[in-house]
């Protein structure tokens, strides 16, 4: 017996020690979930009350407050049942619920949406609408579905399609977003709060020139033009309009000239009286709150101005505080950092509501009687987000997520409870259950380790100094096996650019897979989040301004100073990696520093920001005729003649966001002046390689460093 528990002990540490050497392969990082943070499905509250729900593939299981049972309460089987009823076809798994109060919730399959009332046991269908419909937004109530086709808009109530715009000319685009999904902006319609009236963007492009994506798909390569204004060209110009279901009537906004000016952040009143819009200068720097009257389209009065030399950068909505005769919550970063801030309806400012040198990540929703807010920021620190309760007469705010981490909490709708699934350094995922004072009821879900059975690299974050005293957070990922007697080569992954932070306080700090085996094949992978980064504040990320690409570079070269100070880095032996903004700042550092980075790749690069788009390009760096310095001195084009050792571009044929002319100019570049390059083009690929063909990118890379550094 004794014999056997010994081989038995033997066999678990053997089969331990062996599970524990497994290691990332690209395919699985690209395909296998389970090596992700696992979590609880589509987990949502079931209106106000004391239970909430998840799914998996056959069934909603439901939780509750008050004790730890949980039990399935709809099965796949049982909603097929009521879809065979209907004269519909089953479904494989179950559809992605929506409650729409304590009983009833939606869903939708394919081009139709049903509603279930589980204490009536009512199943009906809500709206179908056209196979070719695309942007569908349903109206509170759901007594509308907005929805576009092709570049027209239309809207049902169930049973009849209403036409709300019939423009045969593919340059006018309505019901969709707009500005190329910058300043918030992610779609083009707006429903009222009590979906009696639709507000959405009419988008004329017709004077905006047509810029060729090439499909090598077909035996013929066909042509696909898009409308791509870039920096300092014609802007296209943008209209919002008001359409009423029940009369037909369709009105618009007279926000007046210039007509290429920004409309952002519309919202309405909370009488449907009158629509509200962020209106921003091309120059991005000068924003006015205005409101409108929705029966005329006629302006109002300007709320408020906010001004910036810089750039001013509304992104979200105002927020009516119900029942406060129109007072509402502003985001803005005219103190230095993204705070709140309450208005009076006439927009003159009752108080600044939060304040610090960190920022509101987000504004989530008020408490039963909207004597507080909920909002997530990284007052704790820029590496974590953390849930707030703030009462708005005395301005206490309250922490109530307590682990350290980064959160995504769920606060139910009257504001009693909440549930915050969060990760950090040593916890891959835990999802948990509290109350309004962040007292902790119960844990839902954990997953600790998804990765411990693989050989994984130590990770380190620490932060080292700019030139001006600023705070460079820093990710070091160590090779498996690490040896502090051998040394190492060593890979930087850069962005480096707005509206992005990589080094942060979640799982593996923000390091993603591939970094991973990268280390598993023996090479120090290091991250820098340079000034331009996101969540430091308005002078951090804007102080690159007009000048892209110097103050990045120099922060990024503090970094390789400090890698060349510890005795196992091989100094001979650093490359750089970056993709978009992070290809621009990957090019920029080999191109400067020849001496330094042996080897760069550089995916989707901006390469001259003239290619680029207005709204982005001209917040930045202003237009190529008010910044021609700035411009020239950050085009790559310029610099081509500084290329030595190996560089590596990638680009997708299809990339409507940086387009593919970047690259090939560069390619012009080496050519004439007889510099070697390496090229790959993924050619049905967009903006970035994502499915299946995302493994092939990184071996491609992978093996790139093998042979390279």
């Amino acid at each position: 017996m004794r014999k056997f528990l010994i081989f038995q002990l033997l066999l678990w540490v053997s089969v331990l020690a062996s599970a524990q050497d497994k290691m990332l392969v690209p395919e699985e990082i690209a395909t296998n979930r389970n090596l992700y943070p696992s979590g609880l499905s589509n987990l949502s509250w079931k209106g106000n009350s004391d239970f909430y729900t998840w799914q998996d593939v056959n069934s909603v299981i439901q939780g509750s407050v008050m004790n730890e049972t949980t039990d399935t309460i709809f099965r796949l089987a049982g909603i097929n049942q009521k879809l065979k009823g209907l004269g519909k076809d089953e479904l494989k798994r179950f559809p992605r619920i929506s409650w729409s109060n304590e009983t009833t919730f939606t869903f939708s399959t394919g081009n139709e949406w049903f509603e279930y009332n589980a204490s009536a046991d009512k199943f009906r269908q809500l709206f179908s609408v056209p196979e070719t419909a695309e942007n569908t937004d349903i109206s509170s109530g759901e007594k509308y579905i907005a929805y576009t086709i092709e570049n027209n808009l239309f809207v049902s109530d169930g049973n009849s399609q209403i036409t709300v715009t019939s423009d045969e000319n593919k340059g006018i685009v309505n019901g969709q977003s707009v500005h190329r999904n910058e300043f918030g902006i992610s779609k083009g319609t707006f429903w009222s709060p009590e979906g009696n009236l639709l507000a959405f963007y009419r988008m004329d492009e017709t004077m905006v020139t047509e810029y060729p994506l090439v499909d090598v798909t077909e035996r013929i390569a066909k042509v696909n033009n898009i409308r791509y204004p870039m920096a300092g060209m014609t802007s296209h110009e943008v209209n919002v309009a008001v359409f009423n279901p029940a009369s037909g009537t369709l009105t618009f906004i007279e926000t007046g000239k210039p007509a290429d000016q920004y409309l952002t952040n519309i919202a309405w009143s909370p009488e449907e009286n009158s629509l509200f819009i962020a209106v921003l200068n091309r120059d991005q720097n000068h924003m006015k709150l205005n409101e409108y009257d929705v029966k005329s389209g006629r302006y109002i009065r300007t709320l408020f101005e906010e001004k910036n030399d810089r750039y001013v950068e509304p992104l979200n909505a105002m927020v009516f505080v119900p029942g406060s005769d129109g007072k509402f919550i502003w985001q803005s970063q005219r103190d230095g950092f993204n705070h709140l801030y309450l208005h009076n309806r006439d927009g003159s400012l009752v108080k600044q509501l939060t304040s610090g040198k960190w920022v509101v990540t987000s504004f989530i929703g008020f408490d039963e009687k909207s004597k507080g807010i909920f909002y997530t920021s990284t007052a704790v620190s820029p590496l974590q987000d953390q849930l707030y309760y703030l009462d708005l007469k005395s301005g206490k705010a309250t922490r109530l997520s307590l682990d350290e981490g980064v959160h995504n909490p769920i606060v139910r709708a009257d504001g009693k409870f909440f549930i915050t699934r969060f990760s950090n350094p040593a916890l891959a995922s835990r999802t948990e259950l509290s109350d309004n004072r962040g007292k902790k009821i119960k844990m839902l879900h954990e997953d600790i380790n998804p990765l411990k059975d693989y050989k994984m690299g130590e990770t380190s974050v620490f932060t080292l100094k700019s030139d001006d005293g600023a705070d460079l957070y820093c990710r070091l990922i160590k090779p498996t096996d690490f040896d502090p007697a051998k040394k190492y080569p060593v890979l930087i992954y850069v962005y480096g650019g707005p509206h992005a932070q990589l080094v942060t306080g979640d799982w593996l700090n923000g390091g993603g897979l591939f970094m991973h085996y990268l280390a598993e094949k023996g090479y120090i992978v290091f991250t820098l989040d340079n000034r331009g980064s996101a969540n430091r504040g308005f002078e951090f990320e804007s102080k690159i301004h007009r000048n892209l690409g110097v103050l990045e570079l120099a922060d990024q070269m503090k970094g390789v100073e400090y890698l060349m100070s510890l005795p196992y880095v091989d100094a001979s032996r650093i490359g750089v990696d970056g993709w978009s903004y992070g290809g621009f700042m990957a090019i920029t550092m080999k191109l400067n520093h020849p001496e330094i980075f042996k080897v760069a790749t550089a995916g989707g690069p901006v390469i001259d920001w003239k290619y680029y788009e207005i709204m982005y390009g001209e917040r930045y760096m202003d237009t190529p005729e008010q910044n021609p310095e700035g411009y020239e001195h950050a085009s790559l084009l310029n610099q081509v003649d500084k290329l030595e050792g190996k560089l590596m571009i990638i680009h997708g044929a299809q990339d409507n966001t940086v387009v593919w002319q970047n690259s090939l100019q560069f390619l012009n570049k080496c050519i004439e002046l007889k510099k070697q390059v390496d090229y790959f083009v993924y050619p049905t690929h967009e903006h970035n390689v994502r499915g299946l063909d995302r493994a092939h990118l990184y071996r491609k890379l992978a093996e790139y460093y093998d042979l390279n550094l």
